[in-house]
């Protein structure tokens, strides 16, 4: 993930770069507040690839003399189908719902979306 994360942290470099000009620039405080959240979200992207990257080390794709057997074997845990999707989307259908309606329905909502969220975090707790 070491590629991933020298890729996005350029990306975050670049957002930087340019929320500061175009802050100097501008004065507009719109524009300039998007580029810092685009600046955040590729900043968080690279530190999560830099981390796993510590974490797991190097993978074959990070490797320059690295075969394509070496990335043979399993990949990752891939579930099932699942419900909660459905129950998290139906819950985010109400709340959305209960904000023109009244806050009865909303609160019904968010109960349902709730159930769905944590059913979808803990499915495979004891994996």
């Amino acid at each position: 993930m070491k590629a991933e994360a020298m890729l996005f942290a350029a990306v975050a470099v670049f957002f930087a770069g340019s929320a500061a000009l175009y802050g100097l620039w501008s004065r507009d405080v719109t524009g300039t507040t998007a580029l810092v959240v685009a600046f955040g979200m590729a900043a968080l992207v690279a530190f999560f690839c830099l981390v796993q990257y510590r974490r797991r080390g190097a993978r074959p794709q990070d490797r320059t003399d690295a075969e394509v057997a070496d990335g043979a074997g399993p990949v990752e845990f891939f579930p099932d189908e699942s419900l909660w999707p459905v129950v998290t989307a139906l819950g985010f259908a109400v709340t959305a719902t209960g904000v023109v309606y009244g806050l009865w329905l909303f609160l019904i909502g968010l109960g349902v979306l709730a159930r769905g969220v944590g059913g979808m975090v803990f499915q495979y707790a004891r994996r």
